[in-house]
């Protein structure tokens, strides 16, 4: 199993933190978050890990068995990041993470033996998380609607938009996806018939809702363990003493 970590972004939240490296390598008690991903990635099998890399790429690159660059990175959202990649993703399964997360093994496990082209990763339990992190909820938070799929499988039914309450909210999407080479297709198709100013900037998640739109099952699989998001320097305060891992 191969697995990219999708790493070329500097993270201006984070501040003086990103001043001389990418997001990714933001240390968590001690250990960067690439670390942290690659242990958990390398625990559930991979056995190959890739790293898109941008702002300050050769920082990245004793992580990884592979690096992809984005030279566009400070333009660009990661869809175009992960296109980078292509070639992985057009051969077989891929596991794809974002940079500034961290995550059990057994999430990545569980993701691994979807049965859909494309795949997501979800907390059901999240909203424990972002009242720690922040006053309202709902100031983070993104629509995100689940359904019921072929074999009883749950499958996305809508992501990515502002919610009006809480009811909108059945999940937090965690940016660690799944997909095969369909799936990967699939993508391609939708990202292509895009602009060139839509493409720079289509986020993961708008690309999901594209692909609901067009009636694509993507499967929603509960995360097993602990998670987090480090998305600015509060969010790592508050997980440096909040948060129980085992990588």
């Amino acid at each position: 199993m191969k697995a990219l970590i999708l790493a070329a972004g500097r993270g201006s939240r984070m501040r003086h933190m990103t001043q001389d490296r990418p997001k990714g390598l933001t240390p968590l008690r001690g250990k960067p978050l690439v670390a942290r991903q690659c242990e958990a990635l390398r625990a559930a099998g991979a056995t190959e890990i890739g790293i898109v890399t941008g702002y300050r790429a050769e920082s990245l690159a004793p992580y990884a068995d592979r690096t992809f660059h984005n030279d566009r990175w400070a333009e660009t959202q990661m869809v175009q990041s992960m296109a980078m990649a292509a070639e992985w993703l057009s051969q077989a399964p891929l596991i794809v993470s974002y940079s500034d997360i961290f995550y059990e093994p057994e999430t990545v496990g569980a993701l691994a033996e979807a049965e859909a082209d494309l795949a997501i990763s979800y907390d059901p339990d999240w909203e424990t998380q972002w009242s720690g992190r922040f006053e309202d909820p709902l100031d983070d938070a993104e629509t995100f609607r689940l359904a019921p799929g072929r074999g009883g499988r749950s499958v996305l039914r809508e992501i990515g938009r502002r919610p009006r309450s809480l009811a909108e909210v059945e999940g937090q999407y965690m940016g660690l996806l799944r997909f095969t080479p369909s799936g990967w297709n699939a993508a391609q198709q939708v990202h292509r018939a895009l602009s060139p100013e839509d493409r720079d900037s289509l986020t993961m998640t708008a690309l999901l809702d594209l692909l609901v739109g067009r009636r694509m099952e993507i499967q929603a699989i509960p995360s097993v363990g602990p998670w987090g998001e480090i998305d600015s320097v509060e969010d790592l305060t508050f997980f440096e003493s909040n948060a129980p891992m085992t990588v």
